[in-house]
């Protein structure tokens, strides 16, 4: 499907480039962009909002070469949702500097009348990571949520992954055209994503990713989702661009807790700040949203099945399988040696942990929180119940604890000495 204005549009955005809020203005004024092409040169000046230089531009921008790209679209089988288009979302529209058009792999969900998350987080993910991006997209697909992130390696990739293997809907927004080539590590999916869901872009097909298209890309994930979780995001990451669109969009933000490491260095930040909501499995986003999910239903998470992510591609890392380490009788008993050794110091560090326990620096709550945590895993409404505290207490003094590298969380809302 072509919007009936699509060329105008794209011409327009050839003309005063992406990520362009004079875009909005003209949509707010012409119901018919048509009026405003053929208007010329008085009628852009009439609208008071472009410089002398749009003015130059747009007089000397083709409309052939928007035409061009329509043709380009229907060889290779993409739609073109404009944003005077009734299919165009709302949600989207709404916001600053909404895209011209939406270039389109597939069919784009209903994302204004369902309920969606987008999922977010750094290129170069750890296991910890990877294994909660798929875990938590694949269980809230299995909820119904329309899973939406930007394609990249890592924490991206995996969310898109754990959301098909759900038999999800998940949509993808990409930082160049669609038909580029870039990121071919995770062209199995962009391939596989079109049956369920929607690979969008609002530049050309064959656009090839600038640098700042990608903070621009990321305005759009989050117009499109209800929420926003980070997971695993560094002090610097793109990932906190999403997010800092979410909080001015009116959007939920969530963090997964992470240990005190350089790659949860701004989500861990973004929790301590209060910007972003704790979780640590995918009901503690679910319960955030009041009567939406009325549904006997139960997933466990635990459970979730990680076979499709062996070897899922992660920036900076050798995407080839690890060699295996076969033991023969001599270096068993080396292997043996270096295991009990390990044993030895856990157990010294554990002896000395506890001798020190009482000394540090906690709030009364943390403190207490910390004294019954053992090296059994504990869950959170375990720990409430047991010592009378009441849960988002509980939270706020394990996020605490968690920072401070005391306690480590485990998956199903568990907790275990570090």
């Amino acid at each position: 499907m072509i919007s009936f204005n699509a060329e105008y549009w794209i011409w327009i955005t050839l003309a005063v480039g992406y990520n362009n809020p004079k875009i909005k203005r003209i949509s707010e004024i012409y119901t018919d962009v048509g009026k405003f092409y053929c208007g010329g040169e008085k009628e852009w000046r009439f609208c008071g909002f472009f410089t002398s230089r749009d003015i130059e531009r747009l007089s000397c921008t083709k409309l052939s070469d928007a035409k061009n790209i329509i043709d380009r679209c229907n060889q290779l089988g993409y739609s073109v949702i404009s944003i005077d288009d009734d299919s165009y979302p709302k949600c989207l529209y709404n916001i600053d500097s909404p895209p011209a058009v939406l270039y389109v792999s597939g069919k784009l969900p209903d994302i204004d009348n369902q309920f969606s998350i987008g999922i977010v987080g750094t290129r170069r993910a750890t296991q910890y990571g990877i294994k909660n991006s798929y875990k938590f997209a694949y269980a809230l697909a299995k909820y119904g949520t329309v899973v939406v992130s930007g394609g990249a390696l890592g924490v991206d990739g995996a969310s898109h992954r754990g959301a098909l293997a759900a038999d999800g809907i998940t949509v993808c927004v990409r930082g160049c055209g669609l038909n580029c080539r870039y990121l071919s590590e995770n062209a199995d999916i962009r391939r596989t994503i079109p049956q369920k869901g929607a690979v969008i872009s609002e530049y050309p097909p064959d656009e090839t990713p600038r640098r700042y298209y990608f903070p621009a890309r990321n305005r759009i994930i989050s117009a499109l989702s209800d929420g926003v979780l980070i997971i695993e995001s560094g002090a610097k990451s793109g990932s906190l661009i999403t997010a800092d669109f979410a909080v001015e969009q009116g959007k939920d933000v969530f963090a997964l807790l992470g240990n005190n490491s350089p790659q949860n260095e701004g989500s861990n930040n973004r929790i301590k700040e209060g910007s972003a909501i704790p979780v640590t499995d995918f009901m503690d986003i679910l319960n955030e949203y009041d009567n939406l999910y009325a549904t006997d239903r139960e997933i466990d998470f635990d459970s979730i099945s990680l076979e499709d992510i062996e070897n899922l591609p992660v920036k900076g890392r050798n995407n080839l399988k690890e060699k295996r380490v076969y033991l023969n009788n001599n270096n068993v008993s080396e292997a043996h040696s270096k295991d009990n050794n390990a044993i030895l110091v856990n157990d010294k560090k554990h002896e000395t942990q506890l001798k020190h326990k009482s000394n540090l620096e906690l709030s009364r709550t943390a403190q207490t929180v910390y004294d019954y945590i053992s090296n059994e895993p504990v869950h959170i409404d375990k720990i409430s119940n047991d010592l009378n505290i009441p849960v988002f207490k509980v939270l706020t003094a394990l996020t605490m604890l968690e920072m401070k590298g005391l306690v480590s969380a485990l998956q199903g809302r568990k907790y275990i000495l570090k």
